[in-house]
């Protein structure tokens, strides 16, 4: 029997023993995700626990997210619409999170009765053969997920194989823009998810808690060394409170360990090659040119961010504006921009002035009447497809995950992760023929 002929409670069966053999796995994940990408060992562990969250839910909701759709009575006919599997599904899924970027589309795509080919980057390749091997020890058939470890060639000749019906991808705008138009380009029309690139902002308003939001906008800024493409990028603070919050933020970022991610003490580990560290130092190294004032001394840090290696030490930007690249230019790495604002009105125009939309977080105090409504209408003014308050930089898995402008398209996550992967198939019958 095919995978789309299993009933759907055997499938959601089989991914909660997926889960089950995936934990197993979790110490020895940590190790290799350290020795893949560079993010300390001490926080891979959280990679292990989001996956298995967001598994938990999209199985919680699998039921309801995937049974028919029943419609008010017409006399005489009866009307519905099913949720059918659309087919094979490409996963194309990059380094900087593996696990908890391909889950998003790998489970709800076999739960729904597809079958899925996964192409992992090639900085992570054991990440692919892991999630294939809970799956099979978990009883999935063999052949309905498969790993792929393709060129980029080869990629483009698989997006535009006719038997691929669906393109989750997930990288950086020029990918994004690359895999739309090989899709664009084949046989037949298929469907296309992009999650891509973010310059995600942070208000800081007049009464946010300081030292709780200094915290949270630190790690937001700094986890996996900024490599997130929801990692808070630039930061506006209200004017009345500038001094003190740069002052708290920079003493946080002083305390950071940079240095060997095998090493259990360490909280700032390499970013992901030469090349990008190179990248990032110049993007500092022109905003400072262009008037903008570095706040971190580089000697603190000196012992592993040396010339012509992936360490980049932590940097805190101000005096920065936005015609400098590194407010508007997705930066992939520790360094956060930070700015004075006068007003709501000018911190949601500056939070808009962007070619991306992926998050924006607001801190305030959320127990103040007015400021929840301050907040909720920079909600309904914010181009992005997550408002945060007083958090940043998560993925709830019972919200839709989506972006907007060169963040991307489509939607992953909640039961609207399910409705991309399948097709509506209406049907229509006529009780009385007389």
């Amino acid at each position: 029997m095919s995978w789309t002929k299993i009933p759907l409670q055997e499938r959601i069966a089989v991914g909660y023993k997926f889960m089950d053999e995936f934990k197993k796995m979790k110490d020895e994940i940590s190790m290799e995700l350290a020795l893949q990408m560079g993010r300390p060992i001490a926080q891979n562990a959280g990679e292990v626990r989001g996956l298995l969250e967001r598994s938990e839910y999209m199985l919680s909701i699998a039921e309801s997210s995937l049974a028919d759709v029943q419609l008010p009575e017409k006399p005489g006919f009866r009307r519905f619409i099913k949720r059918t599997p659309i087919g094979v599904v490409l996963v194309i899924y990059p380094w900087n999170f593996p696990f908890l970027v391909s889950i998003n589309s790998v489970l709800p795509a076999i739960i729904a009765g597809n079958s899925v080919l996964l192409k992992p980057s090639p900085q992570t390749p054991l990440t692919a053969d892991r999630l294939l091997q809970a799956f099979t020890r978990a009883g999935l058939p063999n052949g309905v997920l498969q790993v792929l470890n393709l060129s980029p060639e080869l990629t483009k000749q698989t997006v535009q194989h006719p038997l691929v019906n669906f393109i989750s991808f997930t990288g950086s705008v020029g990918g994004g823009k690359a895999i739309e138009t090989i899709a664009a380009d084949s046989q037949h029309f298929k469907g296309v998810a992009l999650e891509l690139g973010g310059k995600d902002p942070a208000y800081v308003r007049t009464d946010a808690d300081l030292p709780y939001t200094v915290n949270e906008l630190v790690d937001g800024s700094f986890f996996n060394s900024g490599q997130s493409c929801c990692a808070v990028e630039r930061i506006y603070v209200h004017n009345s409170i500038f001094e003190p919050f740069v002052a708290l933020f920079v003493e946080a970022v002083k305390k950071y360990k940079l240095g060997d991610p095998t090493d259990p003490n360490t909280n700032l580990g390499p970013v992901v090659s030469v090349a990008s560290a190179e990248r990032i130092k110049k993007q500092v190294i022109d905003a400072v040119q262009a008037g903008a004032k570095p706040l971190i001394p580089e000697e603190l840090f000196a012992t592993f961010a040396k010339p012509g290696t992936a360490f980049v030490a932590p940097q805190v930007l101000v005096n920065v504006n936005h015609s400098m690249e590194v407010m508007m230019e997705e930066t992939f790495g520790p360094v956060v921009g930070i700015l004075s604002v006068s007003s709501d009105e000018e911190a949601l125009k500056m939070m808009n002035d962007s070619p991306y939309g992926l998050t924006g977080s607001v801190w305030t105090n959320a127990e103040n009447p007015e400021s929840e409504k301050a907040f909720l209408q920079i909600v309904d003014g914010l181009e992005t497809g997550t408002v945060f308050l007083n958090r940043c930089d998560y993925l709830d898995p019972a919200l839709a995950w989506t972006g907007v402008k060169n963040s991307g398209r489509g939607v992953s996550l909640s039961k609207y992760g399910y409705d991309q992967l399948t097709r509506a198939k209406s049907v229509h019958m006529k009780m009385k023929t007389s």
